[in-house]
């Protein structure tokens, strides 16, 4: 393992006049070479960090019943619960469990002349007995939202793009996921599997660690870079439809998480941002310096091309994830999109 570690940015630079354009820079080379990078100034506040790390290990220690009673097998749309071993990567199980949350919309129509992504839109699963697990969830997706798109919005400048370039796929209708999770520690002859080598298929992904826990790891040329929390930092990766949108000058770096040792367990609230279901990401026009250092799209570990259509993204991966509730409500969908 590498002893390099992941550059660290401060978005408080970005609001600055004298000092955004070098942040926009740092942002586009961090993210050209490494996909992944530390984020401090973001402003989130400390107060909302612990507590949304608090009400997790809050949910985690319910009763199984009580966790079981909203499991993700109950719902078309992907949401709820996941038990420990309930989740694949690359075909093999992940040594996490977990509860999957999206916005609260109503849901689409879904059968012939409807896409099949239509089915990720609707209802999430929340636990009765932990109603504050709601109210956190859903500050912490505001504040999240905001600061992605201020993010978004300085890759746009150092990409040579309007600041506003990204902005309609997202719409009136982002598909942001949220997922609440916690590892347990690996048992004696167990998987050290966490959750295995992957890319993030959506836009970008802002990760919320708990102190002192580590196991992240990043690919980086061909070696896992050892990615621990840093203090007040968020830990922020790009996924394929960044990749997609710049012909591969931004690469969706693979990474994945260690189990923990036993007897230890480990928080992490990962939010993904993502355009509207049905929207087509934008191809950038690169500089031409930027373009010449843009190898083109990488296809997927099991072969299969990004598409700019987001949904078709998002279904592929949900598919491959949760072949529980594909059995229980979507069997159909296995063919569509290649999932197993």
């Amino acid at each position: 393992m590498t002893s390099l570690t992941l550059p660290v940015l401060d978005l408080s630079r970005a609001d600055d006049p004298a000092t955004a354009e070098d942040f926009a820079t740092s942002l586009r080379e961090a993210t050209h070479d490494y996909g992944f990078f530390y984020l401090v100034g973001h402003g989130a506040g400390r107060d909302l960090t612990r507590r949304v790390i608090e009400v997790a290990r809050e949910f985690f220690a319910l009763p199984e019943q009580d966790k079981f009673a909203i499991e993700n097998t109950a719902s078309p749309h992907f949401r709820g619960y996941t038990r420990v071993g309930g989740e694949l990567t690359q075909g093999k199980v992940d040594w996490r469990e977990q509860i999957d949350i999206g916005p609260e919309r109503p849901v689409l129509p879904t059968g012939p002349g409807h896409p099949p992504y239509n089915v990720l839109q609707g209802p999430n699963l929340w636990p009765s007995q932990l109603p504050e697990l709601r109210e956190v969830v859903t500050a912490w997706n505001t504040t999240m939202g905001g600061i992605a798109d201020r993010l978004l919005h300085a890759w746009a400048r150092s990409l040579g793009q309007a600041e506003d370039v990204f902005d309609p796929a997202f719409g009136d209708e982002p598909a942001a996921l949220t997922k609440v999770v916690r590892y347990p520690g690996r048992t004696e002859g167990g998987t050290q599997q966490g959750v295995g080598w992957h890319s993030d298929f959506g836009v970008l992904t802002l990760l919320l660690v708990e102190p002192g826990r580590r196991g992240l790891q990043v690919e980086y040329q061909g070696e896992a870079l050892d990615a621990p929390p840093v203090e007040d930092a968020l830990i922020v990766n790009i996924g394929e439809m960044l990749e997609w949108a710049t012909d591969g000058y931004l690469r969706a770096t693979r990474h994945r998480v260690l189990a923990p040792e036993p007897g230890t367990d480990r928080i992490s609230v990962p939010y993904f941002h993502n355009p509207s279901l049905d929207a087509v990401f934008p191809r950038l026009q690169l500089p031409t310096e930027l373009a010449a250092q843009a190898p083109g799209i990488a296809l997927d570990p099991d072969e299969d091309e990004i598409r700019g259509e987001y949904g078709y993204n998002a279904l592929k991966s949900r598919v491959r994830a949760h072949p529980n509730v594909v059995d229980a409500h979507h069997q159909h969908l296995r063919e569509l999109v290649g999932g197993r």
